[in-house]
Formats: C-alpha cells, sequence, structure tokens
C-alpha cells in the first residue's frame, strides 16, 4: 500500500489496468484524455469536487487528464493534473470524482510502463 505525504489524501492499495468497483469486483475499461474547457462546466466547487480544476487547467505549464469509463466520455470519474518537467513528471493534483466518493468505492490505478 502507498500512502501519499499528508498533503494528499489518497492511498494506492492495487494497481490495476481499469476501474474496479471493490464491492462487486465488475471492472470497467478507461480512457485517459485531456480535460477541454467544456468539460470544466461540470468540473467545479458548485458539483462537490474539492480543487478548483478551472485554475489548473489555465496554468501554461500544466496539463489536466480525465479518467472516463470507455463509451462514456461525458462522465469525469477522476482528474489528475501534470507537468513535464523533462527528467520526471510533476504530479500537482488528482482527484476521484464526487460520486464515487460518496456513492461507491472503486480502485483507480494505471501501471506506467
Amino acid at each position: 500500500m502507498i500512502k501519499f505525504n499528508q498533503y494528499i489524501d489518497a492511498e494506492v492499495d492495487k494497481l490495476t489496468n481499469s476501474m474496479e468497483n471493490i464491492f462487486t469486483g465488475n471492472s470497467f475499461q478507461t480512457d485517459i484524455s485531456l480535460i477541454t474547457s467544456n468539460d470544466l462546466k461540470h468540473v467545479n466547487k458548485k458539483n462537490d469536487w474539492v480543487f478548483n480544476w478551472k485554475t489548473e487547467y489555465d496554468q501554461p505549464d500544466r496539463d489536466v487528464y480525465k479518467v472516463t469509463i470507455v463509451n462514456n466520455p461525458t462522465r469525469i470519474q477522476g482528474l489528475v493534473s501534470l507537468s513535464d518537467k523533462t527528467d520526471h513528471v510533476y504530479l500537482h493534483l488528482i482527484e476521484r470524482a464526487p460520486l464515487i466518493k460518496v456513492k461507491t468505492k472503486f480502485i483507480l490505478g494505471y501501471q506506467v510502463i
């Protein structure tokens, strides 16, 4: 199990190549793509997202990616803000969708090769 530092409230307890419902074991293939300005209309504090993703999106040195289920690109399951620092990638923010945090538990994990 990987625990992040005190500033990020997240745990990685399993790496998968998809999104998995930990109660049912159902697995859903996912896509990762850059978020669009249109997506940001639904990603805000009003819709229970914790971070200000519009601010992240507006940073010129950062790319914000969304995780969606294959064939359902409008329902965002998670977001991550990254910067390419040439010799490493810096992760600024990561957040699961509010629905996932409250309604059910999913494992979002990716192996980076």
